[in-house]
């Protein structure tokens, strides 16, 4: 059975996809999260001026049943709450704070992406890449990086595996893909032109489609067939796209072990085979 996401980083992870109601629900909760935890629905929607019927919308979107589960997920988080690690930075921090507040905001993320964490999700995308016939890596400015290391741990599974980086190339690559491949699609927002672009082309061709993006609605979440979300915040210094890309590598490492796993003596003699290959580059 899956488990529901923890009620503020669903919310700190879906905010920016919120209709202008929705963001008026996300802010009352986040500003006083432990009096929400007291209040009744019907309190809530007089407070705010909104019907019942939205808050309870709002509260499904975000991955509950309804308005009870949510304050169930909320109060387990405000009663006993985690210590805050995810501090701002300032101007005037030195070099040391900056660099611990960096790495605390890393760990928050991972952490908040482990708490938001569907692991049918992540046995369906092993099933489909385990019966691929090919496997195609996207990904675009900062997700170009974290499509290339996929496809980097890719080819130690010994699978037929490819990416291409420039956008042109990525519209031609996808117009090769058939009905038994697999599309791996990496991309924060999930919304750019060039994602887009390849995304239609994918669907047309029937190709089974598995995106790594943040927790939210966006094109890319919608039309995918399987979806692997990240959850981050964005500061002043720091945006969600900067901060999101260890949990996206996380993704992609959680992905490629449990593929090795089911792949099992396979997936070792094409580990040991590519070994083989690379020691003759060292001396």
């Amino acid at each position: 059975m899956k488990e529901q996401p923890f009620a503020l980083a669903a919310i700190r992870g879906s905010y920016r996809h919120f209709s202008e109601k929705e963001k008026k629900i996300a802010d009352y909760v986040l500003n006083d999260p432990k009096n929400i935890i007291h209040l009744t629905i019907n309190q809530i929607s007089d407070e705010l001026g909104l019907a019942e019927s939205t808050i309870f919308r709002f509260c499904q979107r975000i991955g509950f049943k309804g308005f009870q589960a949510f304050k169930i997920s909320l109060a387990a988080e405000v009663v006993a709450p985690l210590k805050d690690i995810h501090e701002k930075i300032e101007e005037g921090d030195s070099v040391e704070r900056v660099t611990e507040k960096v790495f605390r905001s890393n760990i928050k993320t991972l952490e908040d992406t482990l708490q938001i964490a569907d692991a049918e999700a992540m046995e369906q995308a092993v099933d489909a890449v385990m019966d691929a016939r090919r496997i195609e890596f996207f990904g675009n400015g900062g997700s170009a990086v974290i499509a290339m290391d996929g496809c980097h741990k890719f080819i130690r599974l010994g699978l037929q595996v490819s990416i291409n980086l420039d956008a042109h190339m990525q519209l031609m690559a996808a117009s090769q893909l058939q009905q038994g491949d697999v599309a791996i699609v990496i991309s924060h927002s999930g919304s750019t032109n060039d994602v887009l672009d390849v995304l239609r082309i994918l669907k047309e061709k029937g190709v089974t489609i598995v995106c790594v993006t943040n927790f939210g609605k966006s094109p890319l979440s919608k039309d995918a067939d399987i979806a692997l979300y990240t959850s981050s915040e964005e500061t002043d210094f720091r945006s969600e796209a900067l901060s999101s890309r260890i949990a996206q590598l996380s993704l992609i490492d959680a992905l490629y072990t449990n593929l090795m796993i089911a792949r099992g003596e396979e997936g070792k003699k094409a580990l040991q085979s590519m070994r083989e290959a690379m020691s003759q580059k060292r001396l």
